[in-house]
């Protein structure tokens, strides 16, 4: 069995604006919470595109203190295609620095965890490869903008 850790090679980067917290309340799993995506860009060797507006982060903040994350949206791409994006993942960190991103301040990334896991389908020809394409992306959470580096594992 091979050991070493599959390559992954850079995708895009996506800015995406976010909306303002719906807070839905307390469920069995958590803090029930909804952020708006308004749209935003997609841009790099793998992909470049827009992102439309009305897509959706659903966040569970769980009892730990992390943050359940299952975004949802739609990149339209340069040629036309629209390819349906779906990206999972955590963000948590010291109590003191997701209080501060909570408040809208600045924080280096590398102050708290931020990765997800994104799939994607689309039905255009020319972009069927990204039907069995899984991708790893880094996240920082800005004050109005969720900033992803986004890249592929081979």
């Amino acid at each position: 069995m091979n050991s070493a850790p599959p390559p992954l090679e850079f995708l895009a980067q996506v800015r995406c604006e976010v909306g303002a917290l719906v807070n839905l309340g307390a469920g069995p799993y958590g803090e029930r919470r909804c952020v708006p995506l308004l749209g935003g860009s997609v841009s790099g060797p793998g992909l470049n595109g827009e992102i439309l507006p009305g897509g959706a982060d659903w966040q569970i903040l769980r009892a730990d203190g992390v943050l359940d994350i299952q975004a949802h949206y739609i990149v339209r791409t340069i040629d036309g295609a629209l390819v349906e994006v779906d990206s999972r993942g955590l963000r948590h960190g010291p109590p003191a620095v997701m209080q501060r991103l909570a408040r809208g301040e600045a924080v280096a990334p590398g102050d708290y965890f931020f990765r997800t896991l994104m799939r994607f389908q689309t039905g255009h020809a020319d972009w069927l490869h990204l039907n069995a394409t899984m991708a790893l992306a880094r996240g920082e959470r800005q004050a109005q903008h969720v900033v992803l580096d986004v890249f592929r594992i081979g």
